[in-house]
């Protein structure tokens, strides 16, 4: 059977101008949007609020993951782990040789209690809301009394599915619509009639599902009307966007942290991990902590918007692992709601600030918002669109496999790339020895999950050679939003220089957070909008005729991924 030929025009081998290229990269909590020409994209919250029918069923998605009940067990295990992280910080020394003290808790919530607000104005009005669907920050102004549903369709790092109204991947597609070509006509200026002209290149997670990509890219190219479009993981745009080749990539975004080890632009199978936890989640134990010791502002909860979107400006502005810093400290933050005064508030701060982002490697103090899991890729169901899938070349393989027991360490990683079953039960896992039957994205120990420091070295020893893993020991790429607390890194690289295995000790360890001084939360974006502009990527463009003839078929041949 004579394979496929896909059009080659002229016009697919010239450059395009990169200010008629669209790069997308969704989140949980923001999406960016912009031109590959743009220096920064557009941010927005990534949400949607819509006007509920009189008598329709009510379902907010939180703007933070939502803390789970706090049951006696629970509160011990929390105050177990606070008093851990403590005890560690207080057995380091500062930078002048002078060991560190901590402020206790009660001595700071006694000055937190004496804290009254300073009412500085009258606060404005909310805002008139008159759609009957409001995008993106807007959604901030919508007074919490008004009707409207609200949704988020990305939730740790995936589509949100869910039982509940707009929980179907047919009401998640249609929200990401109308949030995206509302970025795209209001924010960029395009209009949507325009969009044939254009490209876009759509950043997805590592650990993907398939299914869910051949929604995105008919998303993409039928419903929104790109002319081409092409798809590239987020651990591969970080390394373009950080201007490296080889990387063991660490991307903490708002309520994931995905791992995997990037080498020349391919993202290594068997060394994906994504796990349930980022910064909303340290957040939530900052607002625990904040909490034992008397927060001023006493009327602060997790349900209003407003409120979650403070304690992350606090998290934010105030969170560090800097070791000099010790005993209390006194800071200022404003509450500025609409319908009420703008009051000012002075809070007393201990070890909190640093206690809550060391939480990402003592991970038990994050079971505030649930218990977490670590997923790995698993094997795919097969799509009757694509035949020549792995589940083909398995069926078909099973023969030249059992002939071939000594095959060589590189053609069992393609047999594990190709998630072949492996061939020695002995060797290196590969992720098919791990899957219970044909899944999507499955768990590697549910209800245990790897702290940072743990995962990277997981990630890193799942990889095929020693040469590689020497190459990402070498070079540790951090991204993401939630990678914004000073002096992270350092602390993650004195607790990798202690477990790294001796043989692959290099001369430097080197962890990157900002490259070339891109705000880590955009590293991606900008990787996605470099990698569309270079002559290689001539190749990798699909356009609208192509995906209405071979649908997935074409995807799998031009993917900048293995399939």
């Amino acid at each position: 059977m004579s394979m496929p030929t896909y059009d080659t025009g002229p016009e697919q081998f010239q450059q395009f101008p990169s200010n008629r290229i669209i790069v997308i990269h969704p989140g949980s909590l923001y999406v960016r949007i912009g031109r590959a020409s743009d220096l920064l994209p557009v941010k927005q919250l990534h949400c949607i609020a819509r006007k509920r029918r009189p008598g329709g069923k009510i379902y907010r998605d939180p703007f933070i993951p939502p803390s789970v009940p706090k049951t006696k067990e629970l509160i011990e295990e929390l105050e177990e782990c606070r008093l851990q992280i403590s005890h560690t910080l207080q057995s380091c020394m500062q930078s002048n040789g002078a060991r560190r003290y901590a402020t206790p808790p009660q001595q700071i919530a006694a000055f937190n209690r004496r804290s009254l607000p300073e009412t500085l104005n009258d606060g404005e009005l909310w805002p008139q809301v008159e759609c009957d669907v409001v995008v993106g920050d807007v959604v901030l102004d919508i007074d919490p009394k008004l009707p409207y549903n609200i949704h988020f369709p990305f939730r740790r790092g995936d589509f949100n599915l869910h039982s509940e109204v707009g929980g179907s991947i047919s009401s998640v597609l249609n929200d990401l619509y109308t949030i995206w070509s509302y970025i795209i006509e209001f924010k960029l200026g395009i209009p949507l009639i325009e969009l044939v002209k254009y490209r876009c290149v759509l950043l997805i997670p590592d650990i993907y599902s398939r299914s869910h990509l051949k929604c995105l890219t008919s998303l993409l190219l039928k419903d929104l009307g790109f002319g081409h479009c092409f798809l590239v993981q987020e651990s591969v745009g970080a390394t373009f966007g950080a201007g490296i080749g080889s990387a063991c990539v660490v991307d903490i975004g708002d309520q994931k942290t995905a791992i995997s080890c990037v080498e020349d632009g391919i993202s290594h199978k068997t060394t994906r991990l994504r796990m349930d936890y980022g910064a909303g989640d340290v957040c939530q134990a900052l607002s625990w902590m904040f909490h034992k010791s008397a927060f001023p502002y006493k009327n602060w909860t997790e349900n209003v918007p407003r409120d979650v979107i403070l304690m992350r400006n606090l998290y934010q502005d105030f969170c560090h692992v800097n070791l000099d810093v010790c005993g209390p400290q006194e800071k200022t933050f404003l509450v500025d709601h609409p319908g009420e005064p703008v009051n000012k508030y002075t809070l007393q701060v201990g070890d909190e600030c640093i206690i809550s982002p060391l939480s990402l490697f003592y991970t038990d103090l994050l079971k505030i918002t649930g218990t977490k899991m670590t997923k790995i890729q698993n094997r795919q169901p097969s799509d009757a669109e694509d035949p020549f899938d792995a589940e083909f070349l398995r069926e078909t393989g099973r023969k030249r496999e059992t002939a071939d027991p000594t095959a060589n360490e590189s053609q069992n990683f393609e047999a594990a790339n190709e998630t072949q079953p492996s061939i020695n039960p002995d060797e290196d896992i590969v992720v098919d020895t791990l899957e219970t039957g044909p899944g999507e994205i499955v768990a590697l120990a549910p209800g245990q999950v790897l702290s940072l420091d743990a995962a990277i070295l997981q990630s890193i020893d799942r990889c095929t050679s020693e040469e590689l893993k020497r190459k990402m020991y070498s070079s540790i790429l951090i991204v993401g939003g939630g990678v914004k607390v000073h002096g992270l890194n350092i602390w993650l690289q004195n607790r990798l220089a202690l477990q790294i295995p001796y043989t692959y000790k290099t001369e430097q360890l080197e962890i990157v957070t900002s490259p070339k001084d891109i705000d880590p939360a955009s590293t991606v974006w900008k990787g996605a909008a470099v990698m569309s502009c270079l002559e290689s990527a001539i190749e990798l463009w699909i356009n609208q005729s192509e995906w209405s003839r071979y649908g997935l078929k074409i995807l799998r041949e031009r993917a900048p991924f293995i399939w």
